[in-house]
């Protein structure tokens, strides 16, 4: 890489920053795994549903909150981590990128949850081994090294296999036949 103590530099800061906001959003994963959860174990199609289409736009709520804020603050965002002003002009190139990961990262971990919540946890780790390891690393290495886009291409290639997550996900949560869901949770709870 050309300069790449200042494009690691900008890479772990954007990283730091996608972190920060993806713990909120953890958070909805954890909470509409449970809520689908115990829905589901109720008998009540209708609340889970309901369950996921409130943590849903809750979530991509805060996710374009913090989408719009990395767009408007890209250049000062980095004088948080550094002062050295290369480094933050690396950080202002890659904030569309960031942005972009902070929304899908708004979006695929409530995904994951109402997943793991219908009890669809193997289905979760085949999709995620999938999408980042089959498609997103490969591509970053492809776009980073051959295409010569450096770190852009690496986060090109990740943000793909997370877009391809999420995509997946919501293909299967919306083809989801949720009384279904209901019966094979009852079947789980041997009632």
């Amino acid at each position: 890489m050309k300069n790449a103590s200042v494009a690691i530099s900008a890479f772990s800061i954007c990283l730091n920053i996608s972190a920060w906001a993806f713990m909120i959003f953890l958070g909805f994963l954890i909470g509409v795994s449970v809520r689908v959860s115990n829905e589901l174990g109720r008998g009540n199609a209708k609340a889970a549903k309901f369950s996921i289409k409130v943590i849903m736009s809750t979530s991509v709520s805060i996710g374009v909150f913090f989408w719009i804020f990395c767009l408007v603050f890209d250049s000062q965002i980095a004088h948080i981590f550094t002062s050295e002003e290369d480094i933050a002009e690396e950080v202002a190139s890659l904030s569309v990128l960031l942005a972009f990961t902070i929304l899908l990262s708004s979006i695929q971990p409530v995904l994951s949850g109402v997943a793991v919540g219908a009890g669809r946890q193997s289905m979760v780790a085949y999709v995620n081994i999938g999408c980042y390891y089959v498609i997103g690393v490969p591509l970053g290495v492809v776009l980073g090294y051959v295409a010569n886009l450096q770190v852009q291409g690496i986060w090109i290639g990740m943000t793909i296999g997370g877009a391809m997550q999420t995509l997946v996900l919501g293909v299967i949560t919306y083809r989801t036949n949720w009384d279904e869901q209901v019966l094979k949770a009852s079947k789980r709870l041997g009632a």
